[in-house]
């Protein structure tokens, strides 16, 4: 009775996902619309998910690696703290640097003097003075003069005393040679010791006493007599430096203190103390140190507290 209609296609999904009509035809359009509906809002749902959760994990770390302001603070608080407590013990370390640096300097030039007048039967000197560390010129007049210590060696010519002992005064420098360089030591103070050392020991306070005529300090001993200039030789060249401290060594390696003038001493003492800048320690620092010598042999010694 009624006109038969045609009925629509029957699939029957294959192992290879083929629709197939059920006349066995295969129907490429409908296999395309299938995957379309099928497949395209499936992947579309998984990329949008997958970026939605790398986002929110690029979030999560950098949320983790990032510092909050009151950990700034603290981590802040922690090296103010150290540079408080580290920075003294560096300033003393340097201050010992400094310090050792300037006694094994004196000690070689006085070293250097004993060995040149004995190998060459000649006199030699020792000089020692001071300026201000603070004005990088050199030399410099400036007051005080402090922290810079400045030494020369020189030698008399002809193997002579070079100067009249019963008339003392400058020794001319043409009959001097100037024997190594000019030695300038940075951050050292001349020291007049202010201490009294036991005498009986070998340790800086138990030390040999030195009476402040015998010592090569700030405030001692009085000026030499017997003075030098830096540079020597024929000319005489133009005096940049004065040397009114000094250690003389005979040929045969006795030491004085500045000259002839004054008797052989046991022991004599070239006091010296770190300084930072142009500022001598109100008192005996830590890192202090006394270079002695005797006086028949011109040995040396370095005592530090």
């Amino acid at each position: 009775m009624f006109p038969r209609v045609a009925s629509g296609p029957t699939f029957a999904t294959l192992r290879r996902g083929e629709q197939r009509c059920s006349g066995g035809g295969v129907c490429p359009e409908l296999v395309e619309w299938v995957s379309r509906i099928l497949r395209f809002p499936i992947s579309c749902h998984r990329s949008r998910f997958g970026a939605q959760e790398a986002d929110l994990r690029s979030l999560q770390r950098e949320r983790a690696s990032a510092f909050t302001l009151l950990e700034l603070l603290v981590v802040i608080g922690i090296i103010a703290l150290l540079m408080v407590l580290i920075v003294p013990a560096f300033t003393n370390i340097k201050s010992g640097t400094d310090v050792t640096t300037a006694a094994y300097t004196i000690k070689g030039a006085l070293d250097t003097a004993r060995t040149y007048a004995k190998a060459n039967n000649t006199y030699t000197w020792v000089g020692f003075y001071e300026e201000n560390v603070s004005n990088p010129s050199s030399p410099n007049p400036d007051t005080p003069p402090v922290g810079r210590v400045i030494m020369s060696i020189i030698a008399s010519k002809d193997g002579t005393i070079v100067y009249d002992p019963n008339n003392l005064t400058t020794i001319n420098p043409t009959k001097l040679i100037q024997v190594g360089k000019l030695t300038k030591v940075e951050n050292a103070h001349l020291w007049t010791h202010t201490d009294t050392p036991a005498g009986t020991g070998s340790t800086f306070d138990t030390r040999p006493m030195v009476a402040s005529t015998y010592c090569i300090g700030d405030s001692s001993p009085s000026n030499s007599a017997t003075p030098f200039q830096y540079p020597v030789g024929s000319g005489p060249p133009s005096a940049q430096y004065t040397f009114v401290k000094a250690v003389q060594f005979s040929p045969r390696g006795e030491a004085r203190i500045n000259n002839n003038s004054n008797a052989l001493q046991t022991v004599a003492e070239i006091g010296v103390e770190p300084t930072h800048g142009a500022v001598a320690p109100a008192s005996i620092p830590r890192n202090v140190v006394a270079v002695q010598f005797t006086g028949v042999s011109g040995d040396v010694k370095i005592y530090r507290r």
